[in-house]
Parts: C-alpha cells; sequence; structure tokens
C-alpha cells in the first residue's frame, strides 16, 4: 500500500467478504496442486487444474480492476489534478500487467 492509499476505502471494500471467499476457494485449489504433484498424478490432469486457478485468479483480477476503475480512478477524475493523472497511470500499467500475465 503506497501513501496515496493509506486509509482509504478502497472499491473493493463491499465486496471484500467475497473476494475473501474466492481467494480461499483459489487456495484450496493451488493446494490441491501441489498434491497431485506429490501424488504422481498424470500431467495433463494437473495443467488442467493450473489452467482453472488460473482463470479463477485471472476472474478476481479482472473484477478487482473494475472496481478500482468505477471507485478509485473515477473519483480521482472527478476531483481533476495530478491524482487524476496518478489513478490513470496506475490503471494503465496494472491493465498492461494483466496483459502480460
Amino acid at each position: 500500500m503506497d501513501s496515496t492509499t493509506a486509509g482509504a476505502a478502497h472499491g473493493y471494500t463491499q465486496d471484500k467478504d467475497a473476494y475473501l471467499k474466492r481467494l480461499r476457494r483459489i487456495e484450496g485449489q493451488v493446494r490441491g496442486l501441489a498434491r497431485m504433484v506429490e501424488g504422481d498424478e498424470y500431467c495433463i490432469d494437473i495443467l488442467t487444474q493450473v489452467s482453472a486457478a488460473t482463470k479463477a485468479l485471472q476472474s478476481l483480477s479482472l473484477g478487482l480492476l473494475e472496481q478500482h476503475l468505477h471507485h478509485c480512478v473515477a473519483d480521482a477524475i472527478s476531483a481533476g489534478g495530478s491524482e487524476a493523472d496518478l489513478k490513470v497511470k496506475e490503471a494503465s500499467e496494472a491493465i498492461a500487467r494483466l496483459v502480460r500475465s
């Protein structure tokens, strides 16, 4: 967390419980992957589960990004000034990271 977001309400706050539930589900998927590797499961079965966990993380990321755009970026643009430019730049960089991953 940087100094511009310390103590601020975040766009995902209202859905925090749902995000935590999804993260716990993803955590379980990853633990399951470890068990599959430990158990010498078939490669394709493991890759199928890796794909499912990856899609779950991507979905979570897109939800967070959407809420960031609607809340943090929109609020900063409404306020104007350098904060608006900073939030747009942050969002653009986050999108670029997601596209590369």
